[in-house]
């Protein structure tokens, strides 16, 4: 009786109602973490110092969550007043007491008949008192934040033997969620959707990649764009002033073969800016036309205000799959700046508007093309942040090349649809590091190497410090200004495939990173 009353206390308390005003002002709530990405603008910076570098080497664990499911988290909880919120995939999402990790509620998707759809799930949206997911079967789900009752359930696609599906978190925006299909490798032809968030009704679609009658169809060869890719996999951010939805789009379709799809493929691998009240377009950049190596755009578009040139700027800056590290102005879609920071023998350079200049025998072959970098990208979905005191961009690189086979392929619906294989060096080694970059130069201001290249993302706070992990299992911290490695733990699994991220309850800061089938959470003694 006394647990239960303890539970239903809890639940009372859960938080008030998240608002577009509380969501515009994210940053404002250091002790929040209302999004995804933190943020809008996901820079995955907070002004909690509580844990600072001259105590982060103290940090203990407070507590774990263990999911009790197989699998990896790839989610970032959400926590509001107190409350977290993670999804663990395969439709599963828990509500835990942020202080102390106990179980609130939990849900589970019930999947329809005859599916039986799994898959990795990378965090909620809230919006008002209602969570928002996506499921393995390509649904949008809102659920009570109370009592983690569901509310509505909208199709986005058939499912079809796993042809559709999505993994991301979503991104509320005023009175819309907005979500993006997955499937790039699948032959689906990608979008990106808004939702009402009242109803479930769908406002409105962006197709990723457009037909021959429409704007942008002429760079697909035939009808190769109704089979184009184009999943938009990852989390948008958004610019509340400009009321401009910025959207990163993944690899065309089939991933290696070029030649069933000549012409530069929009919007594939694009960043594309979107009104949110409708869908529209306003402008995209293309960082790699007619991608031939499934080196897609999903990865992080940072919003960042900064001096550029002697002039403040509306910028948004992306460290790409393709290597390159890129600068655009995000009112207009202008190129400002493009750099290599990792190995590549892809590109010379990039032209004035940012169009590579291919170097030569850089398509896949029947005899096999070495490429760096590889499969996986110099960088991908990890999540990069920005220190503003520091102002240096942080983020994982990873340094591996691959042998790109040219091995042609036909379409078959519900199939893996590559169009061509590649393998890894086995020769040699792959290898990675956190790097720290400035972003009006591109310059490194310093790198910390990793014995593998990793696969977690990056957190940076005002107590001058920058949070990872690598692939042997460890979550760290780092000097923000020097990079100099001040605390590890070992999480006991090499599975730290998400980011890490900070909050504070009654005035006690706390780090969470998922790790495996489980959630931990430190905090100082």
């Amino acid at each position: 009786m006394r647990m239960m009353m303890g539970f239903l206390l809890a639940a009372l308390a859960l938080p008030a109602q998240v608002n577009p005003e509380r969501l515009n002002h994210a940053l404002d709530e250091p002790q929040n973490w209302l999004t995804y990405w933190g943020d809008y603008s996901a820079v995955r910076y907070r002004t909690l110092k509580q844990i600072n570098a001259g105590n982060v080497k103290n940090l203990r664990v407070e507590w774990i969550f263990q999911s009790g499911k197989g699998g990896i988290a790839e989610t970032v909880p959400l926590v509001v007043d107190g409350v977290m919120y993670a999804t663990l995939g395969d439709g599963i999402a828990v509500a835990l007491d942020a202080q102390s990790g106990r179980q609130l509620w939990r849900y589970q998707y019930v999947f329809p008949a005859g599916v039986k759809a799994t898959g990795a799930n990378r965090g909620f949206a809230i919006l008002g008192d209602r969570l928002f997911m996506v499921t393995p079967d390509s649904h949008v789900i809102a659920l009570e934040a109370k009592t983690g009752k569901l509310i509505w359930n909208t199709e986005m696609a058939p499912w079809k033997s796993g042809t559709h599906y999505a993994t991301l978190a979503p991104l509320a925006v005023k009175d819309k969620v907005i979500v993006g299909i997955s499937g790039g490798e699948q032959g689906v032809r990608g979008f990106v959707d808004a939702y009402d968030a009242a109803t479930g009704k769908r406002a409105w679609r962006f197709w990723t990649i457009p037909l021959k009658h429409e704007k942008g169809g002429d760079t697909w060869d035939a009808d190769s764009a109704e089979r184009g890719g184009g999943p938009a996999w990852m989390t948008g951010t958004y610019d509340p002033q400009l009321n401009t939805v910025y959207w990163g789009i993944g690899n065309p379709g089939p991933d290696l073969d070029g030649g069933v799809r000549k012409g530069d493929n929009l919007y594939s691998c694009s960043l594309v800016a979107l009104n949110p009240d409708d869908g529209s377009l306003k402008w995209h950049f293309q960082f790699t036309p007619h991608d031939t190596h499934d080196w897609d755009a999903a990865e992080t578009p940072m919003l960042l205000d900064l001096p550029w040139q002697g002039k403040m700027r509306k910028l948004v800056v992306q460290a790409n799959r393709n290597a390159f590290f890129y600068v655009l102005d995000r009112e207009t879609g202008e190129f400002l700046m493009g750099k290599p920071f990792a190995r590549q023998n892809w590109a010379k350079r990039l032209d004035a508007k940012g169009r590579p200049i291919l170097l030569p025998h850089t398509e896949p072959s029947p005899e096999g093309t070495h490429l760096c970098p590889g499969l996986a990208g110099g960088t991908n979905w990890m999540a990069p942040s920005y220190n503003p005191e520091t102002k240096m961009f942080y983020f994982a690189v990873r340094e591996q090349c691959d042998v790109y086979y040219a091995e042609p392929q036909k379409y078959v619906e519900g199939k893996g649809y590559w169009g061509s294989v590649s393998r890894g060096v086995t020769d040699e080694k792959e290898w990675g590091s956190l790097r720290a970059l400035d972003p009006l130069t591109g310059a490194t201001k310093w790198d910390f190497r990793y014995y593998r290249a990793p696969w977690a993302g990056t957190l940076t706070t005002a107590g001058g410090l920058v949070f990872s992990a690598d692939e042997d299992g460890y979550l760290m911290a780092f000097d923000a200004k020097s990079g100099t490695n001040l605390w590890k733990f070992n999480t006991g699994t090499g599975h730290l495939v998400t980011s890490p991220m900070t909050y504070s309850v009654k005035g006690r800061q706390y780090l969470t990173m998922p790790a495996g089938g489980a959630i931990i959470t430190f905090a100082l003694p």
